[in-house]
């Protein structure tokens, strides 16, 4: 029988008010659920957020050292818990068991990271034009924050919104996907286990898009975070126009990887197949468009459509497998809409594209890696951001136009160049408008020191993980002191 998971509300494991559940499924057998979480309502919210307003007080007023140990402990809890939380985190979401390790080892990272950060919260001290006086600055929490995380970083992403949060001294209310909430349960036991107050973390899981609404329009939020579509992220934006709150909203890319004649044709392959296909295509920063100089256009074609037919699609538990299952019916019903639209526009499939059948297939929702050409840039194909293992590729004739192609797109997260030559690296970097750019590496690789984030439709607000995220779970005193 599958685990139960109540509400964690105020420091307890709360029963919604509605006695509903709903079952979190494994993509790769559907049949097999992984555990049951709580059908939340508006009760609930409210609930959580009195329990947040509640013990932000206390919270705001303690010590950030103080703060960074219960973070410092959380980390050493994850990491205890680290093959648990990676398993339970490949069943509820499907991504390769490797990747789920990966994933938590980065949360376990990202912790330790914001625990060492407690002394970048404080102020400076500024000269004064007048004499006896004492000018400086400080840094204050906002209060209380509502975080909304997808599911296609269920570990990763609540820590890397809730961490730097936490450390501010904020209160959260966390609404994580239920497509994959079960990880972000984990999270709040961590929490739990390593002494962080009642109230300061609480966790509302639901299956319907309204309760994400009642979340972020409760009146005591003072800052949104939220990860997710672009439609999302705009209505968001519009709601809260007339509250003045802080709001950081990244939603999504159409991301470019531009091939050059000099580049290590070998590694430019491997670097595209894994920024395209790995965890089935479910992140951001995906490289969903290769741009490839037509002097190595159709030796990278061959060899890219080689490696991709070999390819080993399966369940995410096992270790060979190097393409998981998609999410979802409903997002495999996406991802192949697309697919047929494209060739309905006249884009030539060379391979994959197809809803796989037979043995394990038949439990699970499986789409073999798809690699099409013949299409234009600024088709839905080539502007839509499709989230599955689908690449486009398309020919160019020299830089100029490959940069020209790769930034005509409403989006602008993350961009990548394979060359040999550091001034093309160079030039490639600063005319891309994407926020993060990759020079011989896959797009879907970042560091957690480092600011996330991208430009145009991508990004709104402050980057987050690194130290961008502390700007923006914090504000700024200033402090006139006159004898």
């Amino acid at each position: 029988m599958s685990k139960v998971y109540n509400n964690f509300i105020n420091g307890e494991w709360i029963a919604s008010a509605s006695k509903k559940t709903f079952a979190n499924y494994n993509p790769a057998n559907t049949s097999e659920v992984v555990s049951e979480l709580q059908d939340s309502n508006a009760a609930d919210v409210t609930a959580a957020f009195d329990a947040a307003e509640k013990a932000l007080p206390a919270w705001s007023k303690l010590l950030p050292p103080k703060r960074a140990d219960i973070l410092r402990k959380a980390a050493d809890i994850l990491a205890r818990r680290r093959d648990e939380a990676a398993d339970i985190l490949t069943r509820e979401e499907g991504k390769n068991i490797g990747e789920a390790r990966g994933e938590v080892d980065r949360s376990v990272g990202l912790l330790r990271f914001y625990a060492g950060q407690w002394m970048g919260l404080g102020g400076e001290t500024i000269p004064s034009f007048m004499d006896g006086r004492f000018l400086y600055t400080m840094r204050a929490p906002l209060g209380v924050v509502a975080l909304i995380s997808p599911w296609n970083f269920p570990s990763a992403i609540p820590v890397w919104k809730s961490a730097p949060a936490l450390l501010c001294g904020n209160t959260v209310v966390l609404k994580p996907s239920p497509l994959a909430p079960q990880s972000a349960a984990i999270i709040a036991e961590v929490y739990a286990e390593a002494g962080l107050p009642a109230g300061v973390f609480n966790v509302v899981t639901g299956s319907g898009n309204e309760l994400g609404a009642t979340v972020l329009g409760d009146p005591r939020v003072r800052g949104i975070s939220f990860t997710g579509s672009r439609e999302t992220g705009k209505a968001i934006m519009r709601k809260n126009a007339d509250r003045l709150i802080r709001i950081a909203l990244e939603m999504g890319g159409k991301n470019p990887m531009v091939i050059m004649p000099d580049a290590d044709m070998a590694r430019a392959v491997e670097d595209t197949v894994t920024g395209s296909f790995w965890a089935a295509g479910h992140k951001c920063t995906a490289s969903s468009r290769a741009i490839v100089l037509e002097k190595c256009y159709d030796e990278f074609l061959e060899k890219i459509v080689a490696r991709t037919k070999g390819l080993r699609v399966g369940d995410g538990m096992d270790p060979k497998t190097e393409i998981c299952p998609v999410i979802d019916e409903r997002q495999c019903k996406k991802i192949e809409a697309s697919i047929a639209q494209a060739k309905a526009d006249g884009a030539t499939c060379l391979v994959g594209g197809e809803r796989l059948s037979g043995g394990i297939f038949d439990k699970g929702c499986y789409i073999s890696p798809a690699i099409f050409t013949d299409f234009k840039n600024d088709s839905k194909f080539g502007q839509d951001e499709i989230f599955g293992p689908v690449l486009g590729v398309m020919k160019v004739k020299d830089l100029d136009e490959a940069i020209a192609v790769a930034n005509k797109t409403e989006y602008g997260l993350a961009s990548g160049i394979c060359t040999r030559d550091v001034k093309t690296a160079l030039e490639f970097a600063r005319r891309s408008d994407a926020g993060m750019i990759h020079v011989n590496s896959p797009t879907a690789g970042v560091e957690l020191q480092a600011p996330f984030g991208g430009c145009k439709d991508s990004t709104s607000g402050a980057r987050e993980m690194g130290k961008s995220a502390l700007e923006f779970y914090s504000q700024t005193k200033t402090i006139y002191v006159d004898a």
